[in-house]
């Protein structure tokens, strides 16, 4: 059901062709938002066997009548983020909300490894997908949201983050897409203090262990399904659904008075 929280709102969600990245568009849409929708393919490439085949932004044009489109984006680049920001404002006249969501765990797509263990080039690309990414949306999507006027009735701007529990505590055998997430927690902290004049939010969400291809490597390589789900007390392992409420609240007017804030979004597992 639609309280249409985010209508009016331009939103950019990254990563939105699968996982997390789709469930905050499709659930963004369902209040009323207008969605770009930027990814490095429209169609979803995820293992969970519930995500369809039908693209994100189709999706939302054919089961909300809403408007979207899809802005083919490698996030690690500068450039591709200057050309979605422009196409994004050329198709909708300025953007709301950014949520910065794409990004990779080559980790858990292997056996474990400690730091002495860890080849440089999965640190370098870990960083260079969930820090340098996030850096890079932040400063281009705020350069455009400081030219333009405040959304009616509300603030400038809208940022959230998507982090990780291990943004907030330590892991086994991940160091390098545990330092990239906690690099993350750290600029959205930076980001809320430096534009909180301007009437921009930035926060970030930590997911505690979710049901998304990520998952699905972690407990072929890293764990076993049982023993994550115990480490999460209220309802085990999450599903990307799960994160989408959270997500709205933080882009909406009822989050006027919030900001800098890593939340976590885990069923308990950061509270042990």
């Amino acid at each position: 059901m639609s309280s249409e929280r985010l209508k009016g709102k331009v939103c950019i969600v990254t990563g939105s062709s699968s996982g997390l990245g789709r469930a905050i568009a499709m659930g963004y849409a369902r209040e009323g938002a207008t969605l770009v929708c930027a990814d490095l393919q429209p169609n979803a490439r995820s293992e969970v066997s519930s995500e369809t085949a039908v693209n994100t932004d189709q999706m939302i044009r054919e089961k909300f009548a809403g408007r979207a489109l899809f802005v083919q984006t490698d996030v690690s680049k500068g450039e591709d983020f200057e050309v979605l920001v422009a196409k994004t404002v050329e198709a909708y006249g300025r953007i709301d909300v950014l949520v910065n969501n794409a990004g990779i765990s080559i980790e858990a797509g292997r056996a474990p490894a400690r730091i002495h263990e860890t080849p440089d080039d999965t640190w370098d690309r870990t960083m260079a997908v969930n820090a340098r990414s996030i850096f890079l949306g932040c400063k281009h999507v705020v350069s455009q949201m400081l030219k333009q006027s405040e959304h009616p009735g509300s603030d400038r701007g809208w940022i959230i983050n998507i982090s990780s529990i291990f943004g907030l505590v330590g892991g086994y055998n991940n160091c390098a897409y545990a330092a990239s997430k906690g690099a993350v927690t750290n600029l959205t902290r930076q980001i809320g203090l430096d534009y909180a004049k301007d009437g921009i939010h930035c926060n970030a969400i930590c997911p505690g262990y979710t049901a998304t291809a990520i998952f699905q490597n972690t407990i072929a390589h890293l764990d076993d399904h049982d023993s994550i789900r115990t480490k999460h007390p209220l309802h085990g392992i999450g599903k990307p659904e799960d994160i989408v409420g959270a997500a709205i609240f933080l882009a909406s007017a009822e989050a006027r008075w919030i900001t800098g804030v890593n939340l976590p979004v885990d069923g308990g597992f950061t509270c042990q």
